[in-house]
């Protein structure tokens, strides 16, 4: 009897931790943006960073870089006011969408499920807010990028794409980053609710949370959120492309400056994650960081390290650099 029991146990155990598996999100997927000055912005990311156009449908255009697998990692959107619309993360199994609709129920959590067709290249969806309103988009099907273009088709049969030193030309999508009010608050529930691992924080010397930086994946972070000093509210602060190497950055800036665009911060290097980079507006007032570098974290037992106020600055910035009052207190609206 009692190794009868044990067995229904083990079996227990092994469901509501195949279950607890499947309720996460596997890795970030795209940002869709609304651009107030589409035709300046379409220029932006396509002749001076060198992302490519996978489709144009009315006023809506897809975008990915060079190595994106996807149809597309960027959404453009043509409306009066700049803002974020849906932030899309893949989830870990088909099965995964329904756990979390289950989930959003139990919670009472008003949630939108999304119909497959319904939006670009994207098959069922659920769309809610976290508690800071940042909008989500959870999904699991999703095209991948196929082109029979001899400029685009590259011979090497592991990139999607041809590399083509056109503008900045990222390798690929990498993060995104938003103010809050409560950063401690807000990496808990993605973490406990999403699945989002927290790999470091940030604290002054009253033990307020500053920055939490978190990934599903192995790179240094997918995710981050920041304290907005304005206190009011939750805002996007900046997406961000990945380059191979410093050199590719400092041809970046290079790129911007020749452009007329505003550098806000940089050429400078985060302690937190290694990486270095630069911060740039594009012209509808989207913060853009490109940058390259950052550790890579392996460890299925990952302990988020703590940054105190002593060398809380030095994982900000290595070099010296200081950030203007604007990257603590600009950022876009959060879509409703």
């Amino acid at each position: 009897m009692t190794n009868i029991m044990n067995d229904i146990i083990n079996k227990d155990e092994a469901q509501e931790r195949l279950e607890a598996y499947l309720r996460t999100v596997a890795h970030l997927g795209h940002v869709d943006i609304t651009v107030n000055k589409m035709e300046q912005s379409l220029w932006f990311f396509t002749e001076v960073m060198g992302l490519v156009v996978t489709e144009q449908e009315g006023n809506r255009a897809f975008l990915r870089a060079w190595q994106d697998y996807d149809h597309h990692t960027l959404v453009l959107e043509e409306g009066h006011e700049s803002k974020v619309n849906r932030i899309g993360w893949r989830v870990s199994a088909k099965e995964s969408l329904y756990l979390f609709e289950r989930v959003l129920k139990e919670m009472n959590m008003e949630f939108q499920w999304v119909d497959k067709g319904s939006k670009k290249a994207i098959g069922e969806a659920v769309h809610f807010h976290s508690p800071a309103g940042v909008p989500i988009e959870l999904y699991w099907e999703k095209e991948l990028f196929v082109t029979n273009n001899p400029e685009l088709t590259s011979k090497l049969p592991s990139h999607p794409s041809k590399y083509r030193s056109y503008g900045v030309s990222p390798r690929r999508f990498d993060h995104v980053n938003i103010m809050v009010n409560d950063v401690k608050k807000e990496q808990e529930w993605w973490t406990k609710f999403l699945g989002v691992h927290h790999r470091y924080y940030i604290e002054n010397s009253e033990q307020t949370r500053l920055g939490s930086w978190l990934s599903r994946t192995n790179i240094a972070h997918e995710i981050a959120f920041m304290r907005n000093a304005n206190q009011d509210g939750g805002k996007f602060h900046h997406l961000a492309y990945y380059l191979d190497s410093p050199d590719e950055l400092i041809r970046a800036a290079n790129l911007m400056a020749e452009n007329g665009l505003k550098i806000e911060w940089g050429p400078g290097k985060h302690g937190t994650s290694g990486a270095q980079f630069i911060y740039v507006f594009e012209p509808s007032g989207h913060r853009v960081e490109i940058w390259t570098g950052g550790m890579l974290i392996f460890s299925p037992d990952w302990e988020p390290i703590q940054w105190t106020s002593d060398v809380g600055e030095l994982g900000l910035e290595m070099w010296g650099s200081k950030p203007p009052e604007s990257y603590f207190t600009y950022g876009v609206q959060l879509g409703k």
